[in-house]
């Protein structure tokens, strides 16, 4: 495959933690996946994500190898991407991590769609190792609600070990399809208004998890309305089952959907709990 267009520009050093010193941004497909053309595809607004997939890398001062690929939520309708995606790059970068946030296509109707795009990332990231500074073998994926779908769904349906994540990072995931616990706009997005059952049970990672299933970080609020927490507890527990290394932390409060922001009054536990986490357990 050839060299992906990259599109390099370099940021200033804002504050005394280290703040990302480049961000690079890779088309993820050497061909348009619509048939658009070159000079019609820099004309559709970024916001489009019917076509166009791409990861934005964030490279940290001194980087440790470790990478993160991040799966924004928004229920396969949209986007979240700035607080459960980009404004999360400083502070990775500033344990030394390598943060790619992924702007994968949106399913409408074809739910091979946004799993074709994850996998495709984690070959980037792996194939191009040594010109973004990442340690192939400490390759992780990260989802916020239906991106952490998107993510469970690359951790337990990888098709092949250069697209196996070496961990996965979920916060208020949606992980199943079964309609007494999903997110219904999630489902109905993914797998249309009426699934068949195999479709359903594929996409309900809690039941697709093995042995080889990569280790996990799991964080939510006990009082989220949006994804029952039955998603997170269901598929800790299938790890468990199947010997997989699993952490999961539950906080009362704070609901659905608060990312990287600062009112969710349980940030600073869960940024000391994850960095912690990722000094011992990606190594």
């Amino acid at each position: 495959m050839k060299l992906i267009k990259f599109i390099a520009m370099c940021l200033m050093t804002a504050s005394i933690c280290a703040s990302a010193q480049k961000k690079t941004e890779i088309l993820i497909w050497d061909d348009n996946p619509l048939e658009h053309s070159e000079a019609k595809s820099e004309r559709i607004n970024a916001q489009d994500f019917r076509i166009d997939p791409a990861i934005t890398v964030y490279t940290p001062k001194n980087s440790t190898g470790k990478t993160i690929l991040m799966c924004p939520g928004g229920g396969y309708s949209h986007q979240a991407s700035g607080h459960e995606g980009h404004d999360m790059a400083d502070w990775y970068n500033a344990q030394g991590i390598t943060y790619a946030v992924l702007k994968y296509r949106l399913p409408y109707g074809d739910d091979t769609i946004p799993l074709a795009d994850a996998e495709q990332a984690m070959r980037i990231l792996r194939e191009y190792s040594s010109e973004l500074g990442v340690d192939p073998h400490k390759v992780g994926i990260a989802g916020a609600s239906a991106g952490g779908h998107l993510a469970s769904t690359l951790a337990t349906h990888y098709t092949c070990p250069e697209t196996r994540p070496d961990f996965q990072i979920l916060f208020y995931p949606v992980v199943s399809m079964d309609a007494k616990k999903t997110h219904m706009g999630s489902r109905s997005n993914l797998l249309g208004e009426n699934p068949s059952e195999d479709l359903v049970k594929l996409y309900s990672n809690e039941l697709q998890v093995t042995p080889d299933t990569p280790k996990a970080f799991i964080i939510l609020s006990s009082d989220d309305s949006a994804v029952p927490p039955a998603n997170s507890i269901d598929y800790y527990t299938a790890l468990l089952a199947n010997k997989v290394k699993a952490s999961i932390h539950t906080y009362p409060s704070g609901g659905h959907g608060w990312g990287f922001r600062d009112k969710f009054p349980y940030k600073r536990q869960w940024t000391g709990e994850l960095e912690k986490w990722l000094k011992e357990e990606v190594k």
